[in-house]
């Protein structure tokens, strides 16, 4: 990890979406709604194939672009002004500039007219996104800009240091996704925000809290501060530690009804979500998801509980007992543990997944094998809580909440 101070202010960089704004909710649900259903799918299609990396972004934008051909560009100017910010990003800008650091906005999922609408709003400095072409007033499905070529966004940094006579040194890159890699130069201090797997092993620094904690960061105070559970990661985690039952439920009721009951509830919280997206309120759900949900999740879709159901669900079929049931147990006790504990105690992270910390592994471990021992001899607890550990800690492309049932899982079912 990059021991980093800053000595003077320099320039920091930010990606918009994940970072500033919400993830996919400008152009899935704020452009979306005005366009047809058969073309809502062709954006989601296209969207879908990117993000599990079957096709670049170059590719991707294109085609989802020319769904909104004939739309008003002042019309996604007025959806982009009803998006909400991100929680913290008008401080951290606030901040920033009274310290006499200088910001950017480099969006390779935004067109630069709206990108430049936010940095107009945040005050920032630089303001790049892609180009739309639009003839009277009206976009014909064009789209062209260095921002979505392979090492497009490093051109632009590269033209704004060189504007702001500054060295790579000298600047800050905070981002979410790969398409910002090639940004993250040797001197550069790249900070993963809720990045994805690949800026988990690019960054020097990983935040999955509130954008405030990248300005310890910036101005080279201490990054490794205890940090007390809030009451939303309490009442989360015990939510998750409750999936400890759901083996026991399967054997007092039955597998498949267990299992459509798991079913039923994904249905109802997706329908949820799309309702709390639009500001509506489902009974029940919205308000779990209101008292539960990280600050930042409530302004995205939340996909963590949906990984989170599908996780037990295939374990639950794809395994036979006593291995299904132990693999749940062990993946719902240990990581809640890790969840709650990890920011407690001293934070040193591992050096191949920052965003977590070996006192969150060692803690999750232990309670991850106790649980383990409800259904199978100490031995295999041993052994599938050692392998739930390594899977928790290794940065995947993948969730966590998806992968580290099924792969204890299928561990246990020859181990057992």
């Amino acid at each position: 990890m990059k021991a980093f101070q800053k000595k003077k202010p320099g320039l920091t960089i930010f990606d918009a979406e994940g970072v500033l704004i919400p993830k996919n909710r400008y152009l899935f649900f704020g452009v979306g709604k005005t366009i047809g259903f058969s073309q809502f799918v062709r954006i989601v299609f296209y969207g879908l194939l990117y993000e599990l990396g079957l096709i670049s972004l170059k590719s991707a934008l294109p085609h989802m672009f020319k769904t909104l051909k004939g739309i008003k560009v002042e019309e996604l100017r007025r959806i982009f002004g009803q998006i909400p910010l991100m929680p913290n990003v008008e401080e951290v800008f606030e901040r920033l500039k009274s310290e006499g650091w200088k910001t950017a906005l480099i969006s390779s999922g935004l067109p630069t007219v709206v990108v430049k609408d936010l940095a107009l709003r945040l005050g920032a400095d630089h303001a790049f996104g892609f180009e739309l072409e639009v003839k009277d007033g009206i976009l014909t499905g064009e789209i062209w800009g260095d921002v979505i070529e392979r090492n497009g966004k490093l051109q632009v940094l590269e033209r704004i240091l060189k504007v702001e006579k500054l060295e790579p040194k000298d600047c800050v890159v905070v981002a979410d996704d790969r398409n910002n890699v090639p940004m993250f130069l040797k001197d550069t201090l790249k900070i993963g925000y809720n990045p994805d797997f690949v800026v988990h092993m690019k960054a020097d620094y990983v935040i999955t809290g509130k954008l405030m904690e990248i300005l310890p960061l910036i101005e080279g105070e201490p990054e490794h501060q205890q940090k007390l559970p809030t009451k939303n990661d309490i009442i989360r985690e015990t939510i998750h530690a409750s999936a400890f039952i759901i083996p026991i439920l399967s054997s007092l009721v039955g597998l498949y009804i267990v299992a459509l009951f798991i079913l039923i509830v994904i249905d109802l919280y997706v329908t949820s979500e799309l309702a709390r997206i639009e500001g509506k309120n489902l009974p029940v759900f919205s308000l779990i998801t209101r008292y539960a949900a990280r600050d930042m999740e409530l302004y995205e879709f939340a996909t963590a509980p949906i990984f989170f159901a599908l996780g037990i669900l295939l374990t639950l079929l794809l395994f036979p007992a006593p291995a299904s049931s132990a693999a749940i147990a062990i993946f719902a006790i240990g990581d809640s543990a890790a969840s709650i504990f990890g920011g407690i105690f001293p934070r040193t992270t591992l050096p191949f997944n920052k965003g977590k910390t070996l006192a969150g592994s060692i803690i999750g471990f232990f309670f991850a094998f106790l649980a383990g021992m409800a259904f199978i001899s100490p031995l295999s607890a041993l052994k599938g809580a050692v392998i739930a550990m390594i899977v928790e800690c290794l940065p995947l492309p993948l969730n966590d909440n998806l992968v580290i049932p099924l792969a204890t899982g299928a561990a246990l079912t020859f181990i057992i």
